[in-house]
């Protein structure tokens, strides 16, 4: 059966034609016709299933050559167009659907071992990708260029060390493709992370006074509906418990919406992450709290921070930073803005002034020590007492007036 090929515009038309408007070849060869580059789409019945598909292509010789591949085919994304796309792409290029390719890339990062809220950045990039060249109606990956490259690069409303690391993952992206011959080049070579990305963010950790505020505006936290169904109600006590964890192990958020009790809880030990040499690592958290926790498994099973019955990483926490967000509120005026990723902060800066060594601390929540020293030095009294140590000798013979200055002429 042949395949039915249409223009299917897009909201951004630049002819200004409706969104979702089809127009056909017969059609934009009328006199006064403005040309566009909204993506050609094929749709049809094969094996009995009807479907529709972007070409990729916005050019009716072009799209018509994929079309007539599919139908040789026999099925969808089939065969090989006798005609290469509009990026240039020889003949010995594999030629593989940015579908396939970017799903090859996730089976790839989900072997290296990442922690699950790492892995679960990876995914909303490839999301964020995919939209990009649905959006503009690419099937093949062979179809990107530098060009789209640097479209898809601006179009990122990040700042600037997020943006950093987001081009990290699209660079890393391209050169996989790269690797197994998917693209001719790295079409990524050109891009630059922003000016001043490097410079480290402020580690500001709650204070013991915020930590007591926030502490005590868990009582002020009144039950209330939630917003659908099979969700479970929170009280101030549970959002006290998620805090304590936090704040005894350095685990970030996500980690401790998803705690199993059955995985992380041996003792007074809590598993925090896999170290280097691929063992486990524990942290050690008090009598009170374990039994806490342990009241906590005996109401609602293992899963004890689970407000739904939903395993998705994304569901959990998003809805523990809502609720966590309303105590901030609750808690009064902070000098900067209240987030959840402070509570990792504040274990750091606790065992730095307890004297904790820097390499142990950086173990344990999964860091080198020159990081750790880059964004958390001005907290580790035995640095600062060394520093005023080397100036007070550095100065003690330099001359120096012990009188009282009473006039300044």
């Amino acid at each position: 059966m042949a395949l039915h090929i249409y223009r299917r515009h897009r909201r951004d038309c630049k002819a200004g034609y409706a969104e979702d408007s089809l127009s056909s070849e017969f059609d934009e060869r009328k006199k006064g016709w403005k040309r566009c580059d909204c993506p050609i789409t094929a749709s049809g019945t094969f094996a009995k299933k009807y479907r529709r598909q972007s070409t990729g292509q916005w050019e009716w010789e072009a799209a018509r050559a994929i079309v007539t591949s599919w139908e040789q085919a026999r099925e969808w994304g089939g065969g090989s167009p006798t005609r290469p796309p509009n990026a240039a792409s020889p003949e010995s290029l594999t030629r593989i659907t940015i579908t396939a390719a970017t799903q090859a890339f996730l089976d790839r990062i989900s072997t290296k071992g990442f922690e699950p809220a790492t892995e679960s950045k990876y995914r909303t990039f490839i999301k964020q990708l995919r939209a990009f060249t649905d959006s503009h109606g690419y099937g093949y990956i062979d179809q990107l260029t530098i060009t789209d490259m640097d479209r898809f690069y601006a179009s990122w409303p990040d700042g600037k060390r997020a943006k950093a690391r987001k081009l990290h993952k699209l660079t890393a992206f391209i050169e996989f493709c790269v690797k197994r011959k998917w693209l001719k080049e790295d079409i990524s070579a050109d891009l630059e992370p922003p000016e001043g990305h490097s410079i480290p963010a402020n580690k500001t950790p709650f204070t013991d006074e915020e930590i007591n505020r926030i502490l005590a505006a868990c009582g002020k936290f009144k039950r209330e509906r939630e917003p659908q169904p099979g969700y479970r109600q929170t009280s101030g006590e549970d959002i006290k418990d998620f805090i304590y964890v936090m704040l005894y192990t350095g685990m970030r958020i996500s980690d401790v919406a998803t705690f199993d009790t059955s995985l992380r809880l041996n003792g007074n030990e809590i598993f925090v992450r896999m170290h280097k040499t691929k063992k486990e690592l524990y942290t050690w958290v008090p009598d009170w709290l374990v039994n806490r926790l342990r009241d906590r498994e005996r109401l609602y099973g293992p899963r004890i921070f689970a407000l739904s019955k939903s395993h998705s990483l994304s569901v959990q926490t998003e809805r523990w930073r809502i609720k966590l967000q309303k105590v901030f509120t609750l808690g009064g005026e902070f000098d900067e803005p209240p987030v959840p990723h402070k509570f990792r902060h504040t274990f750091v800066r606790m065992l730095l002034e307890r004297g904790i060594p820097v390499g142990d601390i950086a173990e344990l929540i999964g860091d080198t020590e020159r990081t750790l020293l880059k964004y958390y030095a001005k907290w580790i009294p035995s640095r600062q007492a060394r520093l005023t140590s080397i100036l007070k000798e550095a100065f003690s013979d330099r001359p120096h007036d012990s009188e009282k200055v009473l006039s300044m002429r």
